[in-house]
């Protein structure tokens, strides 16, 4: 019997149902349910570093996938084994939103007490809702009064690297530090406290404005304040396959950082936006899409290459 509205009839017969169940996993919603169950219920786990690395994800410009890089990144090696932290160092806390940290009113332990020494580490760390191996310390409106008030500290560049010495009894793998968009006491000490850098760079116009400030900054932080400070990885965020312009900006990228920068990238998506609105990040909230793909993919690539590096002696 036809159907007016173009769609399948259901049929009663075993067979029937088998042909249509098999022909809806070849539609977009279909294909996009299967890859989410995979990514769920994935028994492939990442091997551990061999020690702990700590990445400033760093960029004055805003809105070049910062914070989205960072929650994502981290959600991605999470969901694949891997225990990872986050530290939000921006006073807007977007991160801790992304991951699920609701509870963020002033005089809640966070970065800021753990930066002026108010609380240890432990204090601060919460678990995101959405994995056991996910965690943060969050960032609390407080924060915003942290510029002003280090400026005066003893060793106030050092503050966040004396903090996570404490993170050694706790078996985090990863950690990823989101970094205000700004190059001022903050980042600083985020810079001091790692020794990788990871820039986020949006494949759009004036893509490398301000990279060449932010690179001569990290090179006087590593010369004055931390010389294990290097550059690892570069991450083209919001690429349009559909322009050349993503293309040609991608080659730009490309050509200054070398083989610093991923092979992965990750496409603008409204998914990736939509997430952080619901207290969570691409991986939990659309785990078949393109852009929680992209994240898993850059995920398992940085890793690789750790594990590379680490084959042949030359570790960072």
């Amino acid at each position: 019997m036809s159907n007016p509205g173009g769609s399948v009839s259901r049929e009663t017969t075993q067979g029937s149902v088998s042909r249509e169940t098999s022909t809806d996993l070849d539609t977009p919603i279909g294909a996009a349910a299967e890859r989410a169950m995979q990514v769920l219920h994935t028994r492939n786990r990442l091997p551990r570093p061999q020690r702990r690395r700590i990445f400033t994800v760093a960029n004055q410009k805003g809105g070049v996938g910062k914070t989205t890089t960072a929650v994502n990144l981290a959600s991605a090696l999470a969901v694949q084994g891997i225990k990872t932290l986050v530290i939000d160092l921006d006073p807007q806390g977007n991160a801790s939103t992304a991951l699920g940290i609701t509870d963020r009113q002033s005089g809640t332990p966070s970065s800021y007490e753990v930066l002026i020494g108010e609380v240890p580490v432990q204090a601060a760390l919460r678990q995101s809702p959405h994995n056991e191996r996910l965690f943060c310390i969050p960032a609390t409106i407080d924060l915003a009064g942290a510029e002003i008030e280090l400026v005066s500290m003893v060793a106030r560049e050092n503050r966040l690297r004396t903090a996570l010495s404490e993170l050694d009894g706790f078996g985090f793998d990863y950690v990823f530090i989101d970094c205000p968009p700004s190059l001022g006491l903050l980042t600083v000490n985020a810079l001091v406290a790692a020794p990788e850098v990871l820039i986020p760079i949006q494949c759009e116009y004036y893509a490398l404005e301000g990279v060449s400030q932010l690179v001569r900054n990290i090179e006087m932080v590593k010369a004055h304040l931390n010389p294990q400070l290097e550059v690892t990885t570069v991450l083209l965020t919001m690429y349009d396959g559909r322009t050349k312009l993503a293309d040609q900006v991608a080659d730009e990228v490309r050509g200054y950082f070398g083989d610093r920068v991923l092979r992965t990238v990750i496409p603008r998506s409204v998914k990736v936006s939509e997430a952080p609105g619901y207290g969570m990040t691409i991986i939990d909230y659309d785990p078949g899409s393109r852009g929680a793909m992209s994240y898993l993919d850059a995920s398992r690539e940085l890793v690789e290459r750790d594990a590379a590096d680490t084959g042949e002696g030359r570790r960072r």
